[in-house]
């Protein structure tokens, strides 16, 4: 079963902005559900399969995919046993979200969060390391699939708040890394 991506709106196209980490991805979506990212149309759908399980088709590649974590725009999901931490705004959402970001520019330290809950299975960076953006952090396991979770950041690591074998809950803070 093909899923569309369609809007309350079906004569206009919907557009929204897309950002993981530091990437920005612009979406739009036509009335005729073409689908263009960064002003490049690609061939994808969801499809539900008949083992209940959901699946997005990329031209002639198939990926399974779950959605792990939703909370208002943000979203964490599991495409082929890789997990992907995203929000997805509006034009005006957007635009809101880079003022608070000036706002909160001055802030030095960054808290890094459990994606999803889990157990913690390795730690790959100590206190006080020195860690550029996407140097990976940790192993969490969930879902019987071990994640590396990643820096946003770069920086000094301040404080380790966990240890291998730790349980922790969704938006629990790992690590706290100080902005260099």
């Amino acid at each position: 079963m093909n899923i569309l991506f369609k809007s309350s709106d079906s004569a206009s196209t919907i557009k929204y902005i897309t950002l993981s980490d530091k990437n920005k991805f612009e979406v739009n979506i036509s009335p005729e559900n073409i689908i263009k990212v960064n002003k490049k149309v690609l061939n994808v759908q969801i499809e539900e399969g008949t083992d209940g399980f959901t699946y997005i088709v990329l031209g002639n590649l198939i990926y399974p995919v779950e959605i792990l974590e939703r909370s208002q725009n943000k979203y964490t999901i599991l495409i082929n046993g890789i997990s992907y931490k995203f929000t997805v705004e509006t034009p005006i959402s957007f635009s809101r979200k880079k003022h608070l970001d000036k706002i909160l520019e001055g802030s030095k330290k960054e808290d890094v969060l459990a994606p999803m809950p889990g157990k913690i299975i390795e730690l790959l960076a100590e206190e006080g390391a020195s860690v550029k953006e996407n140097d990976p952090l940790l192993i969490l396991e969930a879902m019987k699939m071990e994640n590396e979770i990643r820096t946003h950041t770069s920086g000094i690591i301040k404080k380790i708040n966990i240890k291998p074998g730790d349980t922790v809950m969704k938006d629990d803070v790992l690590m706290e890394i100080e902005n260099i």
